[in-house]
């Protein structure tokens, strides 16, 4: 018997004496009390309580046009594989790495905790290396809980979730917060629709 045969039989014993794990029940959610009326709202002050800046627009066509005077003022910017083309800045593209701005879509938001829900395909890349990140989300995927949240993703969850909820800071160093750390220091959602 090879080495690895031993230690994997011996784990295979060790598990079999174990007993299995109850099974803790349904996810009911992380914050206890009542949810706010409007998950957009409370979205919105819980990533500005962290440091994350709100854009409310009415419809696409704002979006857009509010969208392409932020770019126009950017050097350079990166735009997420997933934004709809009726979406786009209307400036060129750079790669994430020289951008200093990233565009990107959401695929939704929690209201409890002020999260931002971004996929995998939009490109992990665009979300974290500009200094600035622009996120789009629709106001009819913001929802109340985390629960609810990836309860609506259930059909088509992504291979990969990142929950931003505002600027990357730290203050791992002398108890000093420092914004731009990690990731993006300025992260602006704009929230579309009603």
């Amino acid at each position: 018997m090879s080495a690895r045969e031993r230690i994997l039989a011996r784990v295979r014993d060790a598990l079999a004496e174990r007993g299995r794990a109850p099974d803790p029940g349904r996810f009911t959610g992380g914050r206890p009390g009542a949810q706010a009326a409007d998950p957009v709202d409370a979205f919105a002050r819980a990533f500005a309580r962290s440091g994350g800046e709100v854009v409310r627009v009415a419809d696409d066509a704002a979006a857009t046009a509010w969208l392409a005077t932020q770019a126009r003022g950017a050097p350079s910017v990166s735009v997420g594989a997933t934004v709809p083309a009726a979406l786009l800045p209307g400036v060129p593209p750079v790669p994430p790495r020289e951008a200093e701005l990233g565009v990107s879509m959401a695929i939704g938001a929690v209201g409890e905790t002020g999260s931002l829900l971004l996929g995998a395909p939009d490109g992990r890349l665009a979300q974290l290396l500009p200094p600035s990140h622009l996120v789009l989300v629709r106001a009819d995927t913001v929802h109340a809980t985390l629960a609810g949240a990836l309860a609506s993703l259930r059909a088509a969850l992504p291979s990969a979730l990142g929950l931003h909820s505002g600027p990357s800071k730290s203050a791992d160093i002398g108890q000093v917060l420092v914004r731009g750390v990690h990731g993006p220091g300025r992260v602006v959602a704009v929230i579309i629709g009603d």
